[in-house]
């Protein structure tokens, strides 16, 4: 029977520099805690918000053990580790100690650009060498190829293992069509939180977000409302941060959440090259934004 833990209030969790550029784990630890006591219901480890394509292989282990030793036994953890190398995930997953882990997050091969074939082919690759349950991550925005709905509607029927889509297309049509052809235990979890609301309400069972690293108990809060179908309470939550949506996405991502991070006294305003802090425009209407929800 499939079964897929990450339900809910999922945050893709960011990775914390000091000024010189490590990772700081405290940081990182204080951060897990906050989201926990939040309610998140589960973390996306080593995703695009962690900056992990800049990340050394030490410095992913010693946020995995952080992870691990933080969070892990309180709610299910997701790790992020795709690559646009077939063969490169499936000997990561043959041979990685993956124990303290759920399940994985595999986003479509990015630059090469294959086919729906190739895609299938790919995933079912991946399929068979997991020895955990996959959560397919669609993010043509960052890719440059799109997971049709029909493609992973085929890797869902034919590969019982990969038991949701992490979906930010931002193709409605196409979200909806998973949702309503899904085989039973096959999700779709929103990978973009300004559209989680209306996702939810046609049958999202709910997010990996990036603001929740910054506002976990609000944007949580519109996850369990919309979960339990009490739309009108999550509306006002979603509409509350309708200003912030554009602002963490307009200089990219983690630009945006690193510096609302900062305004908020959660980390330091600091990333790793090629990616550095939004523009003096951006952040003083990022911290307009924080000025204001302080005071609804």
């Amino acid at each position: 029977m499939r079964h897929n833990p990450f339900r809910g209030f999922g945050i893709a969790v960011a990775t914390p520099f000091d000024k010189e550029g490590h990772v700081e784990l405290n940081t990182l630890r204080t951060l897990v805690r906050d989201q926990l006591v939040a309610g998140a219901d589960f973390l996306c480890v080593l995703g695009t918000t962690a900056e992990t394509p800049t990340l050394s292989y030490a410095e992913k282990i010693a946020i995995r053990e952080t992870l691990i030793e933080t969070a892990g036994k309180d709610v299910p953890l997701l790790l992020g580790c795709g690559s646009n190398n077939t063969s490169d995930v499936c000997h990561f997953l043959k041979t990685e100690d993956l124990s303290g882990f759920d399940g994985i997050l595999v986003v479509c091969p990015f630059y090469n650009k294959p086919t729906q074939e190739g895609l299938y082919q790919h995933f079912k690759a991946i399929s068979e060498a997991s020895p955990l349950p996959i959560v397919l991550y669609n993010v043509p925005g960052r890719t440059g190829v799109n997971l049709t709905a029909q493609t992973t509607l085929r890797i869902a029927q034919d590969c019982k293992n990969v038991v949701a889509i992490k979906e930010a297309s931002g193709k409605i049509e196409q979200i909806e069509d998973i949702v309503d052809n899904a085989p039973e235990g096959f999700d779709v979890i929103s990978g973009d939180d300004s559209i989680t609301f209306e996702l939810m309400t046609i049958g999202a069972k709910g997010v990996i977000s990036v603001i929740g690293n910054a506002y976990p108990q609000d944007f949580g809060n519109m996850i369990h409302y919309a979960q339990k179908e009490e739309y009108t309470e999550a509306l006002k939550l979603h509409r509350s941060f309708n200003g912030l949506y554009k602002l963490m996405s307009i200089n990219g991502n983690p630009s945006g959440i690193k510096c609302l991070l900062n305004i908020l006294g959660k980390a330091e305003n600091i990333l790793r090259l090629p990616l550095v802090p939004v523009t003096e425009e951006i952040e003083k209407r990022i911290k307009l934004f924080t000025e204001k929800f302080k005071t609804e």
